[in-house]
C-alpha cells in the first residue's frame, strides 16, 4: 500500500467517526500483522492504538474526561486508548507521562504509537499530549468547546510548541514508517 493510499485511509476513517452520532465501538483486535509493502511490517498493537485513537475523533473535550462516554482531554484520551488497545496503563497527567522510564524520541524518528508532547503555553513546560498515528499527523484533544481531532505537526502553531515524544510500545510492537 503507498503512502498516499495509507493516508487517505487515516483521513477517511477519521472524517467518517467525526460524522457517527455517538462514539464508535472498539476496533476490533487484529492478530495477524499487516505488511504495507517488502519492508514495512505494521505491528497488531501499534495498528490497535492507531484505529482505537483514529475512531475517537469527533468525542467531545472534557477537562478531566477519560472515557468516550465522559468525553476526554488529552491525558484521558492518550490513557485510555493505551488501556483498551494494549492493556498499558498511563500516568494519568502530561507532566507525569514526560517525566516516565520510556524511550526519549527524536522527532525525525517517530513511530506510529509514540507519545508527543507540547508545550502550547509558551516556554518549556509541558501543558499538552497527543498519539503520533503517522505520516507527521497526530490524534489529540485540544480544548474546552473542542473535540478530539487528527492533526497535523507541520503546522506552525504545533512546531513551535513542540517539545519531544516518548516511545511507550516496545520494538516488537511498533509500526514502521518511513
Amino acid at each position: 500500500m503507498t503512502m498516499s493510499a495509507r493516508l487517505t485511509l487515516i483521513l477517511c476513517a477519521a472524517l467518517l467517526s467525526a460524522c457517527a452520532s455517538r462514539t464508535p465501538p472498539p476496533a476490533p483486535v487484529v492478530r495477524a500483522p499487516i505488511v504495507f509493502g517488502p519492508s514495512q511490517a505494521f505491528s497488531p498493537v501499534a495498528e490497535d492504538v492507531l484505529f482505537r485513537a483514529l475512531g475517537l475523533v469527533g468525542t467531545p473535550y472534557r477537562w478531566g474526561g477519560n472515557t468516550p462516554d465522559s468525553g476526554f482531554d488529552c491525558s484521558g484520551l492518550i490513557g485510555f486508548v493505551y488501556r483498551d488497545a494494549a492493556g498499558i496503563s498511563l500516568p494519568r497527567s502530561t507532566r507525569e507521562m514526560i517525566v516516565m522510564q520510556a524511550p526519549n524520541v527524536g522527532k525525525e524518528g517517530l513511530q506510529t504509537g509514540d507519545l508527543i508532547f507540547f508545550a502550547t503555553n509558551g516556554g518549556s513546560q509541558v501543558s499538552h499530549a497527543g498519539i503520533y498515528v503517522g505520516e507527521g499527523r497526530f490524534v489529540h484533544a485540544p480544548a474546552t468547546g473542542g473535540t478530539v481531532k487528527l492533526d497535523s505537526l507541520s503546522k506552525a502553531y504545533w512546531q513551535k510548541a513542540y517539545l519531544s515524544a516518548k516511545r511507550v510500545l516496545q520494538p516488537g510492537q511498533l509500526a514502521h514508517n518511513p
